[in-house]
């Protein structure tokens, strides 16, 4: 790995921002050089969100990301916008709980997976980007899960302590689902 580059895209309050933020930190941890860009629409909850995550072993000269290797999406009209930005051969991690509009590229791997569904049975719609973490770091083994927990541990202090344990449950989940 020289470079990775990653869309995560949403409605605002699918944890979008965090999912890039994580990716970021746990670069970061393993010395890597990152930058994560993110994007709100203009509602607060509801509208659209994206980031950009860069990671590289060497210094990074531009913020902008034309095209991804792996896009993780989370619902229709974010396929719409970002599919184009996969380049060939890269990889699509999309919630089919919220996306019907199928088939994909044909030039690019496509993984759909329910992570609402996961989510819910996991009694927290809220870890819906973790279970996606989860099936990104299954299919790119760009970390390991012992990496991204440390990471929980590190984001999720105080009384956000009590989330570490579903979100690791999450990111099982979302491994196993792929």
């Amino acid at each position: 790995m020289t470079n990775e580059k990653v869309i995560v895209a949403g409605f605002g309050g699918q944890g979008v921002m965090l999912l890039g933020q994580i990716l970021a930190y746990a670069a970061n941890e393993e010395g890597l050089h990152t930058m994560w860009i993110p994007s709100y629409g203009p509602e607060t909850r509801g509208g659209t969100a994206n980031c950009s995550v860069m990671i590289s072993e060497n210094p990074i000269h531009s913020p902008i990301v034309s095209e991804c290797d792996t896009l993780i999406v989370f619902n229709e009209p974010s396929l719409k916008k970002f599919e184009h930005t996969v380049k060939q051969g890269g990889t699509i991690i999309a919630n089919s709980g919220l996306i019907s509009d199928y088939p994909y590229r044909k030039d690019v791997s496509s993984y759909p997976i329910d992570v609402s569904k996961t989510a819910l049975d996991l009694g927290n719609l809220k870890v819906i980007n973790i279970v996606a973490l989860g099936a990104y770091l299954k299919l790119s083994g760009r970390f390991d899960k012992q990496k991204i927990e440390t990471v929980f541990e590190k984001l999720f202090t105080g009384d956000k302590a009590k989330l570490i344990d579903v979100n690791k449950q999450a990111l099982d989940a979302g491994m196993q689902a792929v």
